[in-house]
């Protein structure tokens, strides 16, 4: 996966599933951006200035990541933007009560584009599947997902070596063998959204990133990553 430049210098609109209007214009590396609720949406009308990050996942989709530090700083978005099909999903992670994340998954249609293909949507297509990822500080970690909405991990190798743990985490399929993988940390307020390619099961891709409160527990940050990983196989799963 690298970074990409397709949007830069680009403004993209898209109207989401509330029917509100999401405007990005894309600098560089900066991102102007704002939000129109549609009727019944109970967010408010927003706007704001933003450094960002985008990578290239697959030709024509994008996958961009922002935290909103200055404007609503509790909220992170991982935007991808397919621009083959004219479709959008954002994952919006919010920072509740100091205590935990909620991951909000917000399909929509890119203005100016033709639509095709099916909307992103919910996915068990990786239960069972065991990974290994292999991060970029070196610290490896084996995956299963042992229920629909569950995913067990190990690590192996790195500062954690030897932690493991189950989190919360809901998939959704953007592309045959695409997937953006939210998960949920339960004891601390803490969750990440990484977007795994599994197109080539020798050699599989991952970017993302992790969002929520510092070590003192007082101010939102966000941390990207990227990992290169293998399929070890199938387990036994639940459902």
């Amino acid at each position: 996966m690298t970074r990409h430049s397709t949007v830069a210098g680009r403004e993209i609109v898209f109207t989401n599933s509330y029917g509100s209007r999401v405007v990005h214009r894309f600098g560089a590396t900066i991102l102007d951006w704002s939000y129109e609720p549609g009727p019944g949406d109970p967010h408010p009308a927003l706007s704001g200035r933003d450094d960002y990050e985008a990578f290239e996942i697959a030709d024509g989709l994008v996958y961009t990541q922002f935290h909103h530090q200055v404007d609503v700083p509790d909220v992170a978005v991982s935007l991808v933007l397919d621009f083959d099909h004219g479709r959008s999903l954002a994952v919006v992670s919010t920072i509740e009560d100091r205590a935990r994340v909620r991951h909000t998954f917000l399909p929509g249609l890119i203005e100016g584009l033709a639509t095709s293909g099916t909307e992103p949507a919910p996915t068990a297509a990786l239960l069972g599947r065991r990974v290994r990822w292999t991060y970029g500080d070196g610290s490896r970690y084996e995956h299963v997902h042992v229920e629909p909405n569950a995913n067990s991990w190990r690590c192996v190798s790195g500062p954690s070596a030897g932690l493991t743990g189950t989190d919360e985490c809901t998939t959704y399929e953007l592309r045959p063998e695409i997937y953006v993988l939210a998960a949920r940390e339960k004891a601390a307020p803490s969750a990440s959204v990484t977007i795994a390619d599994h197109r080539d099961l020798a050699a599989l891709r991952a970017y993302g990133a992790v969002f929520g409160l510092d070590r003192t527990g007082a101010q939102p940050t966000q941390h990207t990553f990227g990992a290169a990983g293998e399929l070890l196989g199938h387990t036994a799963t639940t459902v």
